[in-house]
C-alpha cells in the first residue's frame, strides 16, 4: 500500500485573514510565508508545519463548530504536562479561550480555540505512550502488537478490532 511520511499542512476556513494570521503567528509561533489574496500561509519553523488560512467569498461567516460534519480539532504536540502548564499561563496572557488541562490514560491536553473558534488542542504524551510511538517511528512494528501495546495502555474495551 502506498503510504505519506506525516502531516504536511492544514487549511482552514476563516472569517478574517488578518485576526487568524495574527492569532497563529503571535499565539503559536508561525511565521506568515505566503499571501495569495484569499489565503495565507503560515510556517512553524521548528517543525516545518504549516497551516493555509484561507477566507472565502462565499463562505458563511458562523463561527466553527466541531458538531458540523468535518473537522473535530486539530492536535499538536507538546513535550511535557509542564510545557502544558506554561501554554495555560501563555493563554491566560493572551485572552485565548481554553479549559484546563485534562489528564488522561495517553497523556495530559489542552484544549483552546482559535478566533473562529477552531477547536485546537495540545497533547503531551505519557511516557508509556511516548514510547510506543517512538518504537512505531523507529522500526516496522506489526498491527497485532501495535494493538497489544493500546490494550496494555487502555484497556480491550477501547480497542479496535476487525474480527
Amino acid at each position: 500500500m502506498p503510504s505519506f511520511a506525516r502531516v504536511n499542512h492544514f487549511a482552514l476556513s476563516v472569517t478574517d485573514l488578518d485576526v487568524s494570521q495574527r492569532f497563529y503567528s503571535d499565539v503559536l509561533g508561525f511565521l506568515p510565508v505566503l499571501d495569495v489574496g484569499y489565503g495565507r500561509v503560515c510556517l512553524h519553523k521548528a517543525t516545518g508545519f504549516s497551516i493555509a488560512l484561507i477566507r472565502h467569498p462565499e463562505g458563511s461567516g458562523k463561527p466553527f463548530t466541531e458538531q458540523t460534519t468535518g473537522l473535530d480539532h486539530i492536535g499538536l504536540t507538546a513535550a511535557s504536562r509542564d510545557e502544558l502548564v506554561a501554554w495555560e499561563d501563555r493563554f491566560r496572557e493572551l485572552g485565548v479561550s481554553f479549559t484546563p488541562i485534562q489528564d488522561m490514560p495517553l497523556g495530559h491536553h489542552l484544549n483552546f480555540r482559535d478566533p473562529d473558534g477552531i477547536a485546537l488542542e495540545l497533547q503531551a504524551p505519557n511516557e508509556m505512550y511516548a514510547a510506543a510511538l517512538t518504537d512505531l517511528r523507529t522500526r516496522d512494528v506489526p498491527d497485532a502488537e501495535v494493538l497489544a501495546v493500546a490494550e496494555q495502555m487502555l484497556g480491550s474495551d477501547f480497542v479496535a478490532r476487525s474480527d
